[in-house]
């Protein structure tokens, strides 16, 4: 007969097992799941544009953010983090990104939502590169599941452009 430490060691060795087998499934379960997030940003003001004593170019934007990232939660995500970036090419980078605005959207009810702000983040470039340039705003996000792989996506919205002139 076996004693009590190895019929325990049994028991919760096939417990560990099952609660393994469980996260596993419930991660694969999330590939399962294709969402359709939707979102739209509006430039309602350029608050100033202006040229740094450092020779930086500086822009300050007022923005109608309007996004449905509801069909990113699943029973497995835990939380997002979304962030809007705006992106443009210079002659030295083809790709520059600055973050203007974030947050972390805890639940599904939170995942609809509409904000008036203003950038939250300095919009600087290095240099002077940002006169008359057109550029992308792209609003990416992250989902942090409860258990398994955390994945990142976005959607790219075209057709922007600064001024020719500081103001």
């Amino acid at each position: 007969m076996h004693s009590f430490g190895y019929r325990l060691n049994a028991l919760l060795t096939f417990a560990v097992t099952i609660l393994a087998l469980m996260c596993a499934i419930a991660s694969l379960s999330d590939n399962l799941n294709t969402p359709s997030p939707s979102a739209e940003i509006q430039i309602m003001n350029i608050n100033w544009f202006q040229k740094q004593p450092q020779g930086n170019d500086e822009v300050s934007l007022t923005m109608n953010i309007s996004a449905d990232l509801q069909s990113l939660f699943t029973w497995n995500t835990k939380q997002v983090f979304v962030f809007v970036a705006a992106e443009y090419e210079t002659p030295k980078n083809s790709l520059n990104q600055v973050s203007l605005w974030d947050a972390i959207i805890p639940a599904k009810e939170h995942a609809k939502f509409w904000i008036h702000t203003s950038n939250k983040y300095r919009f600087v470039d290095q240099g002077n590169n940002l006169l008359g340039k057109k550029f992308n705003l792209t609003l990416h996000w992250h989902v942090m599941p409860k258990t398994g792989k955390m994945f990142a996506d976005k959607i790219v919205m075209t057709g922007y452009s600064l001024p020719e002139e500081y103001r």
